[in-house]
């Protein structure tokens, strides 16, 4: 018998995992408990909660990559093999959209919440980055190994260039810095 073996690089990347598998009811929140546990295939993070919608016992099990990424990074130096680079540019997407184009008038939960959110957004837009090959110019299309992946890229694919998803990254980087 074949089974997927999902890696995961981080908590981070775990919850992100979690958070773009809704339910099948549709609900996409899901409250978790989690413990670490030994496999064959290694150490494994080990989410389960109950849908706050439909009440079905959901669970998560992820393979942790051995590789420590720094802080609050969704990977280290390897793309992700569960979140695809399209994936990734939704989510950075979704952060950035949250935050109000004039920061100032934020007080401090908000900008507090602000800061998070364009941090993940900054940290999303340097995952797009890794899917790119060394010496090339754009996200390659076998990094978009999802439907939701795919539909992101097939909107837009000047989005995927380099060059366009480093400046993205410059601007929210300016932004977490003044926030």
């Amino acid at each position: 018998m074949v089974r997927d073996v999902l890696i995961a690089r981080s908590s981070p990347e775990c919850h992100l995992y979690i958070e773009l598998h809704p339910c099948t009811c549709g609900e996409s929140e899901l409250r978790t408990k989690h413990h670490l546990a030994s496999s064959d295939d290694g150490l494994v993070a080990v989410y389960e909660g109950t849908c706050p919608r439909c009440g079905a016992e959901r669970r998560f099990d992820l393979v942790l990559d051995p590789e420590i990424p720094p802080g609050d990074k969704f990977g280290g130096d390897r793309p992700s093999k569960i979140i695809d680079a399209g994936q990734f540019l939704a989510v950075a997407d979704a952060a950035a959209k949250a935050v109000p184009a004039n920061t100032s008038a934020l007080d401090g939960p908000a900008r507090q919440r602000a800061r998070w959110l364009m941090t993940r957004a900054a940290n999303a837009i340097e995952e797009v980055l890794k899917f790119i090959p060394p010496g090339a110019d754009r996200v390659p299309a076998e990094a978009l190994f999802t439907a939701a992946g795919k539909e992101v890229y097939l909107a837009e694919p000047g989005r995927f260039r380099k060059l366009r998803l480093e400046a993205v990254l410059g601007v929210y980087r300016d932004v977490v810095k003044e926030l």
